[in-house]
């Protein structure tokens, strides 16, 4: 019977198991090693540092598909090594399986250099101290194409792989695009260079003359981080020691430096070596992220290098085909110290930050407000500059990365508060890179006025200043300023927030691709059914509707796309929405409702009325309505019941809480609970950190019931 036809599992003979050919098995296991471009250059280097390397120079061409060039000025490998250097497992590092607990060295399989001959063309350039030619051989499927040939060449070894992945071609289209893996081949090096701070560490793109990383040998790791990431990371950066060397059952010690409160990033950069091997730990950067969550503003990344250094026979590296994890004894302890150190740090650190501050000359400030109420005009030396107003001051809030002291500016004219304005300041630049668009954003200018305007201080001093404190029922959250408790009402305000983030962000949304298109009658159908103002028997007249205001969308389609990034393709599709408020994502299950209300509420013929209502539409979409399922906590549970015909019929059990689980619908009971806890981690995570930094809340919130004091 054919291996590649086998018989149904119902009958039939089983298929023969046949042993597979040795090109078949190595080229299998070339793939689990060198995984993508970015892979083979981690060998190489490890390789070359493993040789005693003081430099390494990588070139890459096509991000690694066409070429990736390593050299080093290593000890170079033996002529009588050259013809069993690309066979699987042949290796200096080790020769009994014993000595793997003990092994220093970054490599230790001698699968690399095989798995990459089976996947690319290798060429190999050597030479030794004290020989006087080097050799030069190409490898194929793991032997030599041709003799080695002798050929000049300096100190070290260089290797060469082009074509990789050229007889795979599934991996091959997936790394298409040739700028995927070079950054991360550079992040890489960049890493490389931190740690190993007595190596040369150069990159570049082949055909260039710049280098992307270039780090010369230093004698301190703050200045490697310095070259390699730049002084403005350094400047944030705090030293960190842990030790556990007075431990019976192990020898633990830590060492390197982690991001202070002052740090912001959009990313995480995490640079563990365990042992001097380049690893990921998941377990220790989220225990890390989760510590750092509480310290820094929202949406803000820390920065961490840490070196650990373990007895070899507590390291197990033989985990993974890359060898990218490693595997500790007693790990769960090790990382509850290193959170607990760097949790400590960072509290001692927040309690001494140092702030730039600039003198205000208030006395000039005075003086130019008094001779311009006077109509005169300040009479300054000749050939000396006016002193300038500075319109910012120091940052003294975390959570407010923006930096403004309302209270320090009373006395400031309107007109100083406006150019203190980011938005303001964006607008300016918009303007002077494209002077057709000032005209054409006048009316959003005029709305971001109206909000200022409308501003109430009192309530801007609440929101900036209060302190969460949790749930208080669907609606309302409780939030604490100074001595005063307040329920917030968390829909006008997440409303109101989104609204005025639709028109700062006008112009500059980042998109929510949808997963599939969705046809704006169908989305707008479906809300109409649940019109009470239109009877269900008159479909035709829902129907109309659904299709005047498509074509409405359509034809504002362009508008819409370039404004509020919302995407509607010539179908009547809508495939993208704006990204209003960071790691946030509206409820989908009211998507009917705000395509309807955009074709429908929307003034398309005046400008200026055309943005607000289109905002106002998307805030009301984003805004933190309660989830379309009941809440199922307390007696809500009642309402998830298998049979509800007791429910209708008023009857009820004495203890309504004691519900049998068999009557319970356990799914929709679980979506129900899911959205509820998710909508609550929304608030106090995302939303509440929101408000400090963008809300202005208007006046018409102190008269509206959306913040009422409860108590002093």
């Amino acid at each position: 019977m054919d291996v590649d036809n086998p018989a149904p599992r119902g009958g039939g003979e089983p298929p023969r198991i046949r042993r597979l050919e040795e090109s078949v098995v190595n080229r299998i296991a070339a793939g689990e090693v060198i995984q993508r471009p970015s892979s083979a250059v981690k060998e190489l280097v490890e390789n070359s540092i493993d040789a005693g390397a003081s430099a390494v120079s990588v070139t890459v061409k096509d991000g690694g598909l066409k070429l990736i060039q390593v050299s080093d000025d290593g000890h170079g490998i033996r002529f009588e090594d050259l013809p069993i250097l690309c066979e699987r497992h042949t290796t200096s590092k080790l020769s009994a399986y014993e000595d793997l607990q003990t092994i220093t060295s970054m490599g230790f399989r001698g699968e690399a250099l095989a798995s990459m001959t089976y996947v690319g063309h290798v060429t190999v350039t050597t030479i030794t101290e004290g020989q006087l030619h080097g050799y030069r051989v190409s490898y194929r499927d793991g032997v030599m194409e041709n003799d080695p040939k002798p050929c000049a060449a300096v100190k070290g070894t260089q290797v060469m792989v082009e074509n990789l992945f050229y007889n795979m071609v599934a991996r091959r289209k997936t790394l298409q695009n040739s700028n995927d893996d070079y950054p991360k081949i550079v992040d890489f090096i960049s890493r490389f260079a931190v740690h190993h701070i007595n190596v040369n560490f150069s990159c570049r793109k082949h055909g260039s003359n710049r280098a992307d990383v270039h780090s010369a040998s230093t004698s301190s790791r703050i200045d490697a981080i310095r070259n390699v990431y730049g002084a403005s990371v350094v400047r944030d950066l705090m030293e960190i020691e842990v030790s556990d060397e007075n431990a019976v059952d192990e020898i633990f010690r830590m060492d390197g430096f982690i991001s202070n409160a002052n740090y912001v990033a959009k990313k995480t950069t995490m640079i563990l070596f365990i042992n001097d091997r380049l690893v990921d730990c998941t377990s220790l950067k989220r225990a890390i992220e989760f510590v750092y969550s509480a310290i820094l503003p929202q949406a803000s990344k820390p920065f961490i290098y840490m070196s650990i250094n373990l007895p070899p026979e507590h390291v197990d590296v033989n985990i993974h085909p890359t060898k990218k994890e490693v595997s500790l004894l007693n790990q769960e302890r090790i990382i509850e110290m290193i959170k607990d150190a760097i949790e400590e740090k960072l509290m001692n650190c927040n309690t001494t930050r140092i702030f730039q501050t600039q003198a205000v000359n208030t006395s000039a400030l005075t003086q130019a407000s008094t001779q311009k109420e006077k109509g005169t005009e300040v009479n300054t030396p000749t050939g000396a500059k006016s002193q300038k107003i500075p319109s910012q001051m120091v940052r003294t809030d975390p959570r407010d990365p923006s930096g403004r002291l309302h209270t320090y500016w009373h006395g400031q004219s309107s007109n100083l508060e406006k150019k203190s304005d980011l938005v303001s300041v964006r607008n300016v630049v918009r303007s002077r890179r494209n002077p057709k668009d000032a005209g054409d954003l006048s009316s959003r200018h005029e709305l971001l006025t109206e909000i200022d305007t409308n501003l109430h201080s009192g309530l801007l001093d609440i929101v900036k200043n209060c302190t969460y404190v949790g749930v208080a029922d669907e609606v309302f959250a409780l939030i604490q300023h100074n001595t005063r408790l307040y329920l917030v009402n968390v829909v006008n305000v997440s409303k109101e927030l989104m609204y005025q983030q639709a028109l700062c962000r006008f112009g500059n949304f980042n998109a929510i691709q949808l997963s599939e298109p969705a046809p704006l009658r169908e989305l707008m159908m479906m809300a109409l059914k649940d019109d009470e103002s239109i009877s269900d028997e008159n479909d035709k007249e829902k129907l109309e509707i659904a299709e005047v205001n498509t074509e409405i969308l359509k034809e504002n389609a362009e508008m819409i796309n370039e404004y509020f990034s919302i995407h509607i393709d010539q179908s009547g599709n809508l495939t993208r929405l704006p990204v209003v408020l960071d790691q946030y994502t509206p409820d989908m299950d009211r998507l009917p409702e705000f395509a309807l209300t955009l074709g429908n509420d929307v003034t398309w013929d005046v400008e200026r009325d055309c943005f607000r209502t289109a905002a106002a539409a998307i805030g009301n979409f984003y805004a933190l309505h309660p989830p379309i399922l009941p809440n199922p906590s307390g007696n809500g549970i009642q309402l998830y019941k298998k049979n509800k015909d007791c429910m209708a019929s008023g009857e009820r059990d004495n203890d309504s809480t004691n519900t049998d689980e068999d009557e319970i619908d356990q799914e929709l009971l679980a979506e129900a609970e899911a959205a509820w806890a998710q909508r609550e981690w929304t608030i106090q995570h995302v939303l509440f950190p929101s408000m400090r930094l963008f809300l202005k809340p208007p006046k018409s919130m102190a008269t509206d019931g959306t913040f009422v004091q409860v108590l002093s």
